[in-house]
């Protein structure tokens, strides 16, 4: 969606009790009155009704949820000093405040409320979308192309899971979006996973993404930062006619430490500026104008979320990350804003409306889009992770650190992956080769967990690395140890992708990258539309946790007013929402 149909697409229209989005007019705020500026005097025509359309003052419990419920009409706030209670009432489009008689007192009202404008209006200017909403970049393909190309015709933004997908089909990937959503659509991205063990890749992926126009890329996992990543947030800077610095190329940065987020943060370093400058990777023009700005202006805040996390809870991590980027912003004397995005622990209104309260610019879902008609996992899998409760995961070894200890948090429920890759790692740290390892359990790792003859393994292994990563075949020749290490990691990289071909007789080997907010989704979404697979798209998730968080946000404005909230207020079943 571009920018010129932005303000467009803004809005919402009633059929028939079904909410629909839909391309009328933007929607005004019509600001906050206060008791101190007296309206103009409006002649009631009986109790609870003014000459100008007040609607029916309501002091009920459920005259209040009623009202939460239309949160994109302004209303009134309502003082009845007799009763000593406050009431609420609708407003008709466009009025501001009224002054009622017979003993009640209008002391203030609420503009509408708008999904769209939950988040900070730059990120969706900036990237050319309606809502400020991502669905994540899920590895191995999880997040497909169908799934990128329903956010983008939705007005939101996707990323599309190229990490552990080889060059050829991450090509394919692109070019599917490209042609479904246009080439100059700019509702997309794909995502770059640190690659420590193989950084060959990381520029793999950034000549891939420069060269077939993918403007948007997410950054996870990186503990610092790599040329690769400069170039492609570097490469097509330019000055407009104002002189100032436009992007070409927008990097969003996934980080779960505020010192990795600084760098992020900052401009990028000169000796890596240099490096690339003097490769012939970047003009000495784009090295210039990339000293004055962040590398990133995406900062999504990544707290206990499925695969690569801290398990830092987002109510401590995003006020942090939240002065982290005051005091850069203050340190280099930026003119444009770096937003911060949350992510992890998303699957339910209210955390997404906690997400927006706490100052997000936008909100990145993963976990939750596992379950979705377009998310590219099996049946079988999807079946796992509906079932799964919030304390249903673990954490586990990663394929991609392992040597380092990294982990990843994936389902446990329905599967032994995070009991047997744990077992691995031990066995790793313990032993300095394949051949120190006691004979019994040698056997036990082939009938419990390969399934096979470690020397079959070791085969296999060996094809793979000769085609993806030579090098490391040739490290392992002459290492035991990182021999024993890539051995290991043969069961940790299948294990990822027995989900996605629906390897039936391997389900108590999979590997499902999940947190805690499987299981937040499952109870939110039990006994509703959004509990059938054929009903629960990416798109529906989306529109159902942005039009809770857009009700809850109202409960908790009238709350705070003074008005008696009833719990049910809180409360947002799923729907159909179009």
């Amino acid at each position: 969606m571009r920018r010129s149909a932005l303000s467009a697409a803004l809005g919402r229209m009633e059929h028939r009790g079904k909410m629909v989005y839909g391309c009328t007019q933007e929607p005004r705020s019509i600001g906050t009155w206060v008791r101190e500026h007296m309206p103009p005097q409006a002649t009631a025509s009986d109790k609870h009704r003014d000459a100008i359309g007040l609607g029916q003052i309501g002091f009920t419990g459920l005259d209040v949820v009623r009202t939460v419920c239309e949160f994109r009409r302004p209303l009134a706030i309502v003082w009845a000093p007799n009763q000593r209670r406050i009431g609420v009432a609708l407003l008709p489009e466009g009025v501001i405040a009224t002054r009622l008689d017979d003993g009640l007192e209008l002391v203030g009202h609420l503009p509408p409320i708008y999904p769209e404008w939950l988040g900070e209006r730059s990120f969706l200017h900036e990237h050319e979308v309606r809502f400020p909403y991502i669905a994540g970049e899920m590895a191995r393909g999880i997040a497909t192309p169908a799934m990128v190309i329903a956010m983008g015709r939705a007005g939101m933004l996707g990323f599309f899971g190229a990490a552990g997908l080889s060059l050829d089909v991450v090509a394919k990937g692109i070019a599917a979006i490209h042609e479904s959503l246009g080439g100059g659509s700019g509702s997309w991205g794909a995502n770059l996973i640190h690659s420590p063990d193989a950084p060959g890749l990381e520029d793999a992926l950034v000549d891939l993404y420069l060269r077939c126009r993918v403007e948007r890329v997410s950054a996870s996992a990186f503990l610092a930062l790599t040329p690769a990543i400069v170039r492609f947030a570097a490469t097509g800077l330019y000055l407009d006619a104002q002189q100032r610095v436009v992007r070409r190329n927008h990097l969003f940065a996934k980080v779960s430490r505020t010192e990795i987020a600084e760098q992020f943060m900052s401009p990028a370093p000169p000796p890596l500026l240099e490096a690339l400058l003097a490769d012939g990777k970047l003009s000495e023009a784009e090295a210039a104008l990339a000293k004055k700005i962040p590398l990133a202006e995406d900062i999504t805040v990544e707290a206990d979320s499925g695969g690569h996390t801290d398990n830092r809870p987002l109510s401590v991590l995003l006020p942090l990350m939240l002065h982290a980027r005051d005091r850069i912003v203050s340190r280099h004397n930026y003119d444009r804003p770096i937003r911060i995005g949350a992510a992890g622990g998303l699957g339910a209104p209210g955390a997404v409306a906690a997400a927006f309260a706490g100052g997000a610019a936008y909100v990145m879902t993963g976990s939750v889009n596992q379950i979705a008609i377009e998310a590219g996992v099996s049946t079988l899998a999807k079946s796992m992770l509906a079932k799964a409760d919030m304390a249903d995961v673990a954490m586990a070894p990663s394929a991609d650190m392992f040597e380092l200890g990294v982990k990843v948090q994936v389902l446990k429920k329905g599967t032994m992956f995070p009991q047997r890759a744990t077992r691995l790692y031990e066995l790793y740290r313990r032993y300095n080769a394949i051949e120190d390892i006691p004979a019994a359990i040698r056997q036990e790792l082939e009938r419990d967990i390969f399934n096979q003859p470690l020397s079959d393994v070791w085969n296999d292994t060996k094809a793979f690395f000769t085609e993806r990563n030579p090098a490391a075949l040739r490290r392992a020749e002459a290492d035991a140890h990182f021999r024993m290490a890539l051995l290991f990691r043969w069961y940790l990289g299948w294990s990822s992708r027995w989900p996605i071909s629906s390897e039936a007789e391997r389900r108590m080997d999979f590997q499902l990258w999940c947190g805690p907010a499987i299981g937040a989704f499952n109870a939110w979404a039990a006994g509703s539309f959004l509990a059938a697979p054929e009903n629960c798209s990416v798109v529906q998730i989306a529109l159902n946790l942005l039009e809770g968080a857009a009700t809850i946000t109202r409960a908790q404005q009238l709350r705070a007013m003074g008005v008696d909230v009833p719990a049910a207020a809180f409360q947002f079943a799923p729907r159909p929402l179009a």
